[in-house]
């Protein structure tokens, strides 16, 4: 009869021996194996991960220069069945510390071998460099042990001469450099873009202030330009209605004449009948016929020659009063053509071609109707 043997998935349980002498070896991590008594051996052997610090002093690098490095590896037991296989067989029944050690001491003859070909700017200023090439050399030989390399990293490097120090103070020394010429050059690219933002400033309010003379102009021109067209519209007024109130004027006076013709034709007519009324009243009043014949033929010639009298009066005072009124329509048009014309010519020279025209219309013939005579 035999037992069932479990593992967990950080170790490996190795089963050997067998019946009729098997040496058949059955290896198992994270499950369970079947093992004969007396006749089966089990053992376990530990796939955890195992830090490692090797540690090199006084190495000499290829300048002579002794420099003190340590690193840090994380290697563990590979669990493919021929490395599995390899590492139970160099380490099964060691405990976890003796694997460390051979492991430790490997990883340190390495790390010295690539010491002394380096230089110690190599090693100092590009560390991931120099611990990748330890893994690189490392990897095969800890491989044949059935090991696997996780990781492994450069933790410090340091030396007791001081080199290390005096390559940083000339590094430091070259950054302070670095950076106060580079402070100089953004200074001096910072005036530089402030020189050309002014520039650029100036230039907009160069620009700003022609396009605001451009439009003051612009409003001064056309605002001249509708002063000008006003003042000859209203010019052009003014002369219109001038020209009309001396037409009202003459189509008034023209009225009042006609007003005094009628009334001093009903003069005439009313001294005509006093007149015969005086006759009628000479002949009824005379008391011989003959006398009084005489009387009525005297006074009837009296009376024609009276009539014919007052009719040239008439006639000459309706030929004066219409001379008079004429005499006064054509003053009245003469100083209205002359108001007119001086008008006309201040319109003309101030306003060029709108007076031009008003000129041209007003110079149109006029029809004017002769006076009416009385009969």
């Amino acid at each position: 009869m035999g037992n069932c043997h479990t593992v967990g998935p950080n170790e490996a349980l190795v089963v050997s021996g067998g019946c009729c002498g098997s040496d058949y070896k059955q290896y198992v991590f994270g499950g369970w194996a079947w093992a004969w008594w007396c006749i089966s051996d089990t053992q376990r052997i530990s796939l955890e991960i195992m830090t490692l610090q090797p540690r090199c002093e006084d190495v000499e690098t290829a300048e002579g220069v002794a420099l003190t490095v340590t690193g840090v590896a994380q290697v563990k037991i590979m669990t493919e069945k021929e490395l599995l296989a390899v590492a139970c067989e160099q380490f099964l029944g060691k405990n976890v510390q003796d694997i460390k050690n051979v492991v430790l001491q490997t990883l340190e003859g390495h790390l010295r071998s690539i010491l002394g070909t380096l230089t110690v700017e190599q090693i100092y200023q590009d560390r991931d460099q120099f611990a990748k090439l330890v893994r690189e050399v490392a990897a095969p030989d800890v491989g044949r042990m059935g090991i696997e390399i996780l990781s492994f990293t450069i933790k410090d490097v340091y030396d007791k001469v001081d080199y290390l120090s005096s390559l940083g103070k000339t590094q430091t020394a070259v950054v302070q450099r670095d950076a106060d010429i580079g402070v100089a050059e953004a200074e001096r690219d910072a005036g530089i873009r402030e020189a050309e933002c002014k520039k650029e400033m100036l230039d907009v309010k160069f620009m700003a202030d022609t396009k605001i003379a451009d439009s003051k102009r612009a409003f001064e021109l056309q605002k001249s330009a509708f002063s000008e067209e006003v003042n000859i519209k209203t010019a052009e007024a003014q002369l219109a209605y001038e020209l009309q109130g001396a037409r009202e004027q003459q189509k008034i006076r023209q009225e009042e004449i006609e007003i005094e013709v009628v009334q001093r034709k009903k003069q005439i007519a009313v001294e005509a009948q006093e007149i015969l009324r005086t006759d009628k009243e000479l002949i009824a009043t005379v008391r011989r016929p003959a006398e009084a014949e005489a009387h009525r033929i005297q006074q009837i010639a009296e009376g024609e020659k009276v009539k014919q009298v007052l009719l040239a009066q008439a006639e000459a005072e309706k030929i004066r009063k219409i001379g008079e009124a004429e005499a006064a329509v054509i003053e009245a048009m003469g100083k209205a053509e002359a108001e007119r014309m001086k008008l006309k010519a201040e319109a003309y020279q101030k306003y060029g071609d709108a007076a031009k025209m008003a000129l041209v219309l007003e110079a149109l013939p006029q029809v004017r109707l002769p006076p009416k005579r009385i009969s």
